[in-house]
C-alpha cells in the first residue's frame, strides 16, 4: 500500500509540510498569533528574507488497532467489538507563490489512502484524526486546498510573518487586517491550539485536534468553500469566517443553496504571557444552517428505527467554545477545550458531540537530552443533549454513532503518545488511546487501541 501511494500521488497534500524557496517548517495554521516584533538596531538580527515561493512535501502513515473488547450488542455504527488493524497513508505537495504586495496563493494536493477502525464508525471521539469516513483502497487526490491571502498592514512594529507551508516569510505589520478566500480548511484559521491541533504530529483523536462540540464546516475529508476576515493587535486578534456546507450529512458535494446553507463562526484570541511564559486563550461562537433533521421530530414520529433525514429542512445549529494553551515552564505546556451546542439537530459535518472537555499537557524532550521528542497525555470527555440521546437510544445514526440502541454514558477518552524524531523532518511515533463507552453506550467497551505513526516532511 505504502508504494501504491507513493506512485499514485505525486500531487498531494493536507496539512503537514516540508521546504523550499527559503523557507522552513513549523506549522500548518493559516494565521498565527504574533510574534517578537522585529525591532532592528544594532546587534540586532538580520530582518527575514521576504520568500518569493514554497514547495512543501510531507507524508504520515498510521497504523492503528485494538485486540477486541466486550459488547452487549452492536448496531449500524459500532466498533468491531471483535478486534482489527487498519492504516492510513495521506501525501501533500503544498506550493505557494507571492502574487503582489501582502499577496499570497497556495495550492495544496492531498492523495489519501486506507481506511479508520471499522471505516471510521464507533467513536464520537474517533481515535484517528488521518481517517476518513471516505476511505479507499487505492489513493485518491483531491485539491484540497486552492486559496489568496491578502494582508493590509496598518502601520506601526512589524514582525516575522509566519515560516510554514501555508506561509511564505518575511515581515508584516502587527496590526493589520487579512483576508482569505477560496477552498480550504476552517481547522487552518480557527480554533487553534499550541499543543493539540495536528494529528500528524501531535493527538491523533479527533476531539483532541479540534472543538468537537464545534460542528466545522468542512466536507467528507475536512476541506470546503468560504472566506475569512481577521484583524491582528498586538496582544489580540478578532476573526470571522462564512462557509459552504455538505448537501448531505458529511458528505463530499457541497450545498450550493448558498442562501440557505452556510456556516459562520466568530473567535476572539487573547495572547498573553506569565512571567515570559506564552499563552493564549480564544472565545468561538458559531452558527450553522443545513438541510438537517430535528431529533425531536424523529423522536415524535412512530417510525423506528429513529429517522432524522425523514424530517429534513433547512435548520439552524449554534453553539460555543473555549480554547486555552499555555505554557507553565521551558518546554512544557498544558491545554484545554471546552465546548456547547443546543443539540436539537442532527451533526452535519465533523462529529456527534454536543458537549466536550479536554484537558492535556504537553513536554518536550529537552530534559532528557531529546529536544524534538515531544510526549503528550490528554484526556477528553464527550457528551450528548438529551434529546440527543434520546434519539440514539431509538435507534438513530449519527455521523459515526448509533448502535441501534444505547444505554447513555459519556464518552471518555485517555490518550497518550511520545513522538521521536529519527532525523531532521522525520518522526516515529507510538500511541495509546483508553476509550470509555465508545459512542456513549456503556453496554460496550471499554477499548483499548494502540497505534504506530510515521511522518516525514521536506
Amino acid at each position: 500500500m505504502v508504494v501504491a501511494a507513493f506512485v499514485a500521488s505525486a500531487i498531494g497534500a493536507s496539512s503537514a509540510s516540508g521546504q523550499s524557496g527559503d523557507s522552513s517548517d513549523k506549522t500548518t495554521a493559516l494565521s498565527a498569533p504574533a510574534v517578537s516584533p522585529l525591532q532592528p538596531g544594532p546587534g540586532a538580527p538580520a530582518e527575514p528574507k521576504e520568500q518569493r515561493w514554497s514547495l512543501n512535501v510531507q507524508n504520515t502513515e498510521v497504523l492503528q488497532g485494538d485486540p477486541g473488547f466486550s459488547a452487549k450488542y452492536s448496531g449500524p455504527n459500532s466498533l468491531n467489538n471483535a478486534g482489527e488493524v487498519q492504516n492510513t497513508v495521506s501525501l501533500d505537495i503544498m506550493a505557494g507563490v507571492r502574487l503582489w504586495s501582502g499577496a499570497e496563493f497556495h495550492v495544496d494536493g492531498l492523495m489519501w489512502q486506507g481506511f479508520g477502525l471499522s471505516d471510521a464508525l464507533g467513536a464520537a471521539g474517533f481515535p484517528n484524526g488521518e481517517a476518513f469516513r471516505a476511505g479507499t483502497h487505492v489513493p485518491n487526490v483531491n485539491l484540497c486546498r486552492v486559496f489568496i491571502r491578502q494582508t493590509f498592514g496598518l502601520g506601526g512594529e512589524q514582525e516575522a510573518a509566519p515560516d510554514d507551508p501555508l506561509h511564505l516569510a518575511g515581515k508584516q505589520d502587527i496590526s493589520r487586517i487579512t483576508l482569505t478566500f477560496g477552498r480550504l480548511s476552517a481547522k487552518d484559521i480557527f480554533d487553534g491550539n499550541a499543543y493539540a491541533n495536528d494529528p500528524r504530529s501531535q493527538f491523533l483523536n479527533w476531539t483532541l485536534l479540534a472543538n468537537g462540540a464545534w460542528d466545522f464546516p468542512a466536507d467528507t475529508i475536512g476541506f470546503t468553500s468560504g472566506f475569512a476576515i481577521e484583524l491582528n493587535q498586538p496582544v489580540w486578534a478578532l476573526r470571522y469566517g462564512l462557509f459552504q456546507v455538505p448537501r448531505v450529512q458529511n458528505g463530499s458535494a457541497i450545498d450550493l443553496q448558498v442562501f440557505q446553507a452556510w456556516s459562520m463562526v466568530t473567535e476572539f484570541e487573547r495572547r498573553f504571557s506569565i512571567k515570559d511564559h506564552p499563552g493564549s486563550v480564544r472565545l468561538m461562537g458559531f452558527c450553522e444552517r443545513a438541510d438537517m433533521g430535528s431529533f425531536q421530530d424523529a423522536l415524535d414520529s412512530p417510525i423506528r428505527p429513529a429517522n432524522a433525514t425523514e424530517n429534513n429542512t433547512y435548520r439552524e445549529k449554534f453553539g460555543f467554545g473555549l480554547n486555552l494553551d499555555q505554557e507553565i515552564f521551558k518546554d512544557i505546556g498544558v491545554f484545554s477545550r471546552l465546548g456547547w451546542n443546543d443539540g436539537k439537530t442532527q451533526s452535519w459535518c465533523f462529529t456527534d458531540v454536543n458537549r466536550t472537555a479536554s484537558v492535556g499537557v504537553s513536554v518536550k524532550g529537552s530534559r532528557w537530552s531529546r529536544p524534538d521528542d515531544i510526549f503528550g497525555l490528554a484526556g477528553v470527555i464527550n457528551g450528548l443533549s438529551a434529546v440527543a440521546a434520546k434519539y440514539y437510544a431509538a435507534g438513530g445514526t449519527g455521523i459515526l454513532v448509533g448502535d441501534g440502541t444505547m444505554t447513555y454514558g459519556t464518552e471518555r477518552i485517555l490518550e497518550t503518545y511520545y513522538d521521536a524524531q529519527l532525523w531532521k523532518g522525520v518522526h516515529l511515533a507510538f500511541d495509546y488511546q483508553f476509550i470509555t463507552n465508545p459512542a456513549y453506550n456503556q453496554a460496550r467497551g471499554p477499548v483499548s487501541v494502540f497505534a504506530g505513526r510515521l511522518h516525514w516532511e521536506f
